[in-house]
């Protein structure tokens, strides 16, 4: 299975939960329970479709020892906000670094920043207030970012 096709299925089995939890009603309080475990779920996606796509890239350009060398590098890549990945991706070639500054700004730094720093607040039990379309917006922008970092890596 190539990364691409990893991510494609990490993706559908995040798009399925994201259906299921818009459909619990409008209960506010169940709504907002549900909108911080989708947040877990948007930061462990993007950390694992990072993963899995350069330890792939790994594979197809290297020898089975830099497959493995990146795997273990990068098999607890945690806490993947903007300037994380752009040092993750800038380590495997400078025209990364440059392409992922250049999307990584604005909206798109903001929505992977946030969405790690709210993976965080709510794992150490602190109160957030996210709902469930500011998450919804957060995936669909850290989406982007992981089809930018899919194509750098092909």
């Amino acid at each position: 299975m190539t990364g691409r096709n990893e991510v494609n299925r990490l993706k559908q089995r995040l798009d399925a939960t994201f259906k299921r939890v818009k459909g619990v009603g409008q209960d506010a309080e169940l709504q907002a329970d549900f909108s911080k475990y989708l947040c877990v779920l948007v930061s462990g996606y993007l950390e694992k479709a990072v993963f899995t796509l350069v330890v792939d890239h790994a594979r197809k350009v290297g020898a089975p020892s830099l497959q493995r060398f990146v795997h273990q590098r990068t098999k607890n890549f945690a806490n993947a906000k903007s300037q994380k990945l752009i040092n993750l991706l800038g380590d495997f070639d400078q025209g990364w670094r440059i392409s992922l500054e250049g999307i990584l700004v604005d909206d798109l730094k903001d929505a992977v920043d946030s969405v790690v720093n709210l993976r965080n607040t709510i794992a150490h039990g602190d109160s957030v207030g996210v709902t469930y379309q500011t998450v919804v917006d957060y995936y669909l922008r850290v989406q982007n970012v992981v089809d930018h970092i899919a194509n750098l890596c092909d």
